[in-house]
């Protein structure tokens, strides 16, 4: 498998269906949605549907991701709804954010190889205040040839317990990590994606 490099996911943000989502996954929204609202770090935020979402509900945000495209977009979308975010261009498998900034750090649709997920999840840890939350939202493993949409291949997805044990290992408490269903609207009709949602805690 070739993991797709920035240009292809500018062009990807350009021209394809991701650089017209603006509504927050609702997976997202039943995660994160009873937290109070403090400092959020939103990495691989792309058009920043996410980041612009907690905006709204008062957080203070810092999108993140490695198309600048896409944070253009984000840029946009938040002077669209009248909100303030921060956003940057950045490899979030290689960035490093402020440490102990952030009350939480929102990792959402991430579908990268394991050693990159590995260091995605330690930078993001690193990020956290006490008490802090890590969010992480993907395609399930389970989802490839079980549910729709999502990557195609196996190697940039994982399991909830594969994600539970790469936070454990620095340091985080896991309060949940399980599969859920997310239905799709499609031309064919209404159809099931199956997601993961893994939640720790500093």
């Amino acid at each position: 498998m070739s993991v797709m490099d920035r240009h292809d996911w500018n062009e990807r943000y350009r021209t394809g269906v991701r650089g017209g989502r603006t509504e927050p996954s609702p997976v997202v929204v039943a995660a994160v949605a009873a937290l109070p609202p403090g400092r959020a770090l939103d990495l691989a935020a792309g058009v920043g549907r996410h980041a612009v979402w907690l905006a709204e509900r008062g957080w203070r945000v810092t999108a993140v991701d490695y198309s600048d495209v896409a944070i253009g977009k984000a840029r946009d979308l938040a002077a669209a709804r009248g909100v303030s975010i921060e956003a940057e261009v950045a490899d979030v498998t290689t960035y490093e954010p402020e440490p102990g900034a952030y009350d939480l750090v929102l990792i959402g649709y991430l579908q990268v190889p394991a050693d990159d997920r590995k260091a995605a999840v330690a930078h993001a840890a690193d990020a956290l205040a006490p008490g802090g939350s890590l969010v992480m939202v993907a395609h399930d493993r389970s989802n490839h040839g079980g549910g729709w949409g999502g990557p195609s291949s196996l190697d940039v997805l994982a399991t909830p317990h594969d994600v539970q044990v790469l936070m454990e290992a620095v340091g985080l408490s896991v309060t949940r990590a399980e599969v859920v269903e997310r239905p799709v609207e499609t031309p064919e009709g209404p159809r099931v994606a199956f997601d993961q949602v893994v939640v720790g805690h500093r």
